[in-house]
């Protein structure tokens, strides 16, 4: 019996038999077989998107990367743990910083031997020592600076700018002068010094740390009013205190021209002249340099003409044109008594204003019409 695609006269001859029957109408030309071309895929290529299903190993080389990376870290770590470790373990505790000591003070008030003399301030100026000093504060003149051991020219010129700040804050600002405030003084202070400033404002006391006058320059307004600017004189020296800090004294003579604060009108020729000398010492460390401030080390003043009898750790006390000092000495310290010491130091007023010299005579010398016959 004929198969089901054989066709009716039956088989070919030569035909195959079997599942062989169903590419017998496929014929390949000689041009097709030489144009075929044959490709084996890969494992990865035949498995397609399941290709990366297992992680592959990382090469060599980034094995070795990754633990020289991992090494670094660990040496990293340990030694910053050991530096911590002798931190707190070294028998040596790293010096705390330096705090700034209280400041010394030494007040001397000046009283005449007579009466002050009256005049204008033009007329008083003219006979007094003062005639040629400066006025205000081109009086506070720096010296040249040059560098140091330690300290740079600039850091030089930047401790004596702060001193001189300080000096024209605290002997010619006229809201300091007339008690009005005392921010532009307290602003240039190292902060270790605040505590005693504050109260040497606000309770001043005749001890020898906590007098206003030990600071600055300060008259009683109800009392007294300037009638001119100040005129000024005096020398600015500077020196390496160690290898951290800086050093500045200075030494300079104030004149002011007063007259009576009163409300009614004022005589031309009743003002008066009245000399405050200052000496005073100033440490500057780097970082006062760096912040435009400085520490008041000590201060001595001498100041006249007054009564040695008053009280002047609050504000200073002129005598006025015409008056006299009071005859008494300084108030004595009783060494038996426990309660806070005061200070009872006063010196003699040589000239409160020389005669009028003749046409064409030098002035006197540097000395300041308030200088005391010998210092206490």
């Amino acid at each position: 019996m004929a198969d089901h695609g054989d066709p009716p006269e039956g088989p070919a001859e030569n035909s195959a038999s079997g599942g062989e029957d169903e590419y017998r109408s496929l014929v390949f030309d000689e041009s097709f077989v030489r144009a075929a071309r044959l490709q084996e895929f890969s494992a990865q290529e035949r498995m397609g998107e399941h290709a990366r299903a297992v992680r592959s190993l990382p090469g060599r080389a980034v094995r070795t990367g990754s633990r020289a990376a991992l090494a670094l870290v660990i040496l990293i770590a340990l030694a910053f743990g050991t530096a911590v470790f002798m931190g707190f373990r070294h028998p040596y505790q790293a010096p705390l910083g330096r705090r700034a000591e209280p400041l010394r003070m030494i007040f001397v008030p000046l009283a005449p031997r007579g009466a002050v003399p009256p005049g204008t301030p033009a007329g008083l100026f003219e006979t007094s020592p003062a005639a040629d000093y400066p006025k205000g504060a081109q009086g506070i003149s720096p010296p040249v600076a040059r560098r140091t051991d330690n300290f740079s020219e600039s850091q030089v010129v930047a401790a004596l700018a702060t001193v001189k700040n300080y000096l024209v804050a605290s002997s010619l600002d006229p809201d300091v002068l007339g008690g009005n405030t005392v921010r532009p003084v307290e602003s240039l202070l190292d902060p270790d010094q605040m505590a005693q400033f504050e109260r040497s404002m606000t309770e001043p006391y005749d001890d020898g740390q906590h007098a206003a006058t030990g600071w600055l320059v300060r008259f009683d307004p109800a009392e007294v009013t300037p009638a001119s600017e100040v005129r000024v004189r005096g020398t600015l020296r500077y020196a390496e205190v160690g290898t951290d800090a800086l050093e500045v004294a200075s030494d300079h003579t104030f004149t002011y021209a007063l007259r009576p604060t009163v409300s009614g009108p004022q005589q031309a020729d009743g003002a008066s002249l009245f000399t405050v000398r200052r000496e005073l010492r100033f440490r500057l460390d780097r970082e006062d340099l760096r912040l435009g401030r400085l520490e008041v080390r000590t201060s001595y003043v001498q100041a006249g003409p007054q009564s040695c009898t008053a009280d002047t750790s609050g504000a200073l006390r002129p005598l006025l044109a015409g008056r006299r000092a009071v005859s008494r000495g300084p108030v004595g310290t009783d060494p038996y008594d426990t309660g806070r010491p005061t200070a009872g130091l006063c010196g003699t007023l040589e000239v409160s204003s020389p005669p009028p010299r003749a046409p064409g005579a030098p002035a006197q010398g540097p000395r300041g019409p308030s200088t005391p016959a010998s210092r206490p």
